[in-house]
């Protein structure tokens, strides 16, 4: 496959011509075993295409004895989307769903009117250090999907497309590019890519994802001749093929997709385009009404 860079514009407005419209340096969290950092959403940006949400989880190691233990908890109005760079994570859900997520693999799940799961270190890497390195994003549904019926798909690492050429190893997770196009079925319009650039290779983020994103998980990038490290999302402006090379070694995702049809109100782990949604799904949680997870008795009280 041919990898041609983006072709410049002519631009009579310098500063609407710049190709990073908005850097966001992500929050950082510690939950004692491992950080978050939370890029999405932000006081700069709320959402990128359908991603409201995204989480770096790590890189860490577990010790012996400490564990991934997300506990039971509700969703409403939006699909989960999980990616895991090293490690394993077991996911559990309200439709009887148990399944082991490895790198390179990819858990969906859709909450839809609601969906109750639980993310844990498997049974058999308890015992040993494990690694954890991950992202965890959030797909808004469109209004007419918020309240459908929820559900779960996995995919293997082989069935999603893989770029391999000219310094570049890219895996298509969602979305066409690139002459691929994922197998994923999405609601609404999506783009999801992981590459991995050796040091000097260039890769062209198309042109035709209304809305994109780019977070760097390791190295350094230059777009323009502007350079940028690690832990930082950077929004693209649209409208052209926009060229990201690697200053050296470096990993990225690219997310984005088209515009949401309206904003989305976030409470929680509640989306939705309707703030009284969000009312009935805080008492809903807070009463027991919704479904629990077999097999576990444990969940996540509603905060205060």
């Amino acid at each position: 496959m041919s990898w041609q860079p983006a072709e410049a514009p002519a631009c009579g407005d310098a500063d609407a011509c710049e190709p990073v419209e908005i850097v966001i340096e992500p929050r950082a969290r510690d939950l004692g075993n491992f950080e978050v950092r939370r890029a999405l959403p932000s006081m700069k940006r709320r959402m990128i295409g359908p991603f409201v949400f995204l989480d770096q989880m790590g890189p860490t190691i577990l010790k012996p004895g400490k564990a991934l233990d997300v506990r039971p908890h509700p969703h409403i109005g939006l699909a989960t989307v999980t990616w895991v760079l090293r490690g394993e994570i077991m996911h559990r859900d309200s439709l009887g769903t148990v399944q082991l997520v490895k790198a390179g693999e990819l858990n969906w799940m859709t909450a839809g009117r609601g969906i109750v799961h639980s993310e844990r270190t498997p049974d058999n890497l308890r015992g040993e250090a494990s690694p954890l390195y991950g992202l965890q994003s959030w797909v808004a549904l469109p209004k007419v999907e918020e309240e459908g019926a929820p559900g779960f798909v996995h995919y293997d690492a082989d069935e999603l497309p893989r770029i391999d050429g000219e310094g570049k190893k890219v895996t298509l997770i969602v979305g066409a590019g690139w002459g691929e196009t994922s197998p994923v079925a999405v609601a609404w319009p999506a783009f999801y890519a992981d590459a991995s650039l050796q040091a000097g290779a260039t890769l062209a983020v198309p042109g035709d994802i209304e809305e994109r994103g780019v977070y760097i998980l390791e190295g350094g990038i230059e777009i323009a001749g502007e350079a940028f490290g690690p832990g930082r999302l950077l929004v693209l402006r649209g409208g052209r093929a926009i060229d990201v090379r690697a200053a050296g070694d470096a990993r990225f995702v690219v997310i984005g997709g088209d515009a949401m049809d309206g904003p989305r109100h976030i409470w929680w782990n509640f989306v939705s385009s309707r703030k009284d949604r969000i009312e009935q799904a805080k008492a809903d949680w807070k009463a027991g009404r919704f479904p629990g997870v077999p097999g576990e008795t444990d969940f996540i009280p509603l905060p205060d």
